[in-house]
């Protein structure tokens, strides 16, 4: 019997990756590795110790990751030290990768036995040819390749859609893991009450405001 297409599942992988990937970046922007806590020992950091610092945030390149990813993926999560991503993200490339070429595999069996079943039929040729087809598609009417001929061929084009698509969410990944290396999501934030007026309403009121540091501002 003809095996399904895969290609119902490519909702679920991509959900899968990019929530894998984009959460764990929500995550890893409130680490403890990354913060600065107020305590007696951060207020005796001496004004080198912060130069320093600022130094290997500043060497820290969201541009980097972004093409050590697009050249090869991972490399960009490699970069931002977040190794326990790289399963995900070479899982969801494989995973692609491997329907890809399923799909492509399929299409070009069903192509070739509907092409000699077309030409028995219509040309009485490559009756020579008949063995040579797959035997779960020997059964199959003309019809019923030219379907499957159909339906792989645009998995084929899905597959391979997708699979740049993932391989972009691994650069996109890899760019905001980077970027959020260089903010202070630490208790060193200001929250603060102040009125408010809006013109469009014509009201006043009060308004929080909530203040993020950019480590490399300081």
């Amino acid at each position: 019997m003809m095996q399904k297409t895969v290609s119902s599942y490519w909702k679920k992988i991509i959900a899968l990756a990019v929530t894998a990937l984009f959460t764990g970046n929500f995550l890893s922007a409130q680490q403890p590795d990354s913060l600065i806590k107020l305590t007696p020992e951060t207020t005796a950091i001496t004004a080198s110790e912060k130069v320093k610092k600022d130094t290997v945030v500043k060497k820290h390149s969201p541009r980097t990751a972004a093409i050590r990813s697009a050249i090869l993926p991972g490399l960009g999560q490699i970069y931002n030290k977040k190794y326990w991503k790289l399963p995900i993200v070479y899982g969801a490339i494989g995973i692609s990768g491997g329907i890809f070429f399923y799909n492509l595999k399929n299409y070009k069996d069903t192509r070739f036995a509907y092409k000699v079943k077309y030409n028995m039929r219509v040309n009485r040729t490559d009756s020579a040819l008949f063995p040579q087809i797959k035997a779960n598609l020997q059964p199959l009417s003309e019809e019923s390749l030219r379907f499957y001929r159909d339906q792989f061929r645009r998995d084929v084009d899905y597959s391979a859609l997708f699979f740049v698509i993932l391989w972009g969410l691994n650069v996109v990944d890899a760019t905001v893991d980077a970027h959020l290396k260089s903010f202070d999501i630490s208790p060193d934030l200001s929250l603060r009450i102040k009125p408010g007026h809006s013109e469009m309403a014509g009201t006043n009121g009060i308004s929080l405001v909530l203040s993020l540091k950019d480590k490399r501002a300081r």
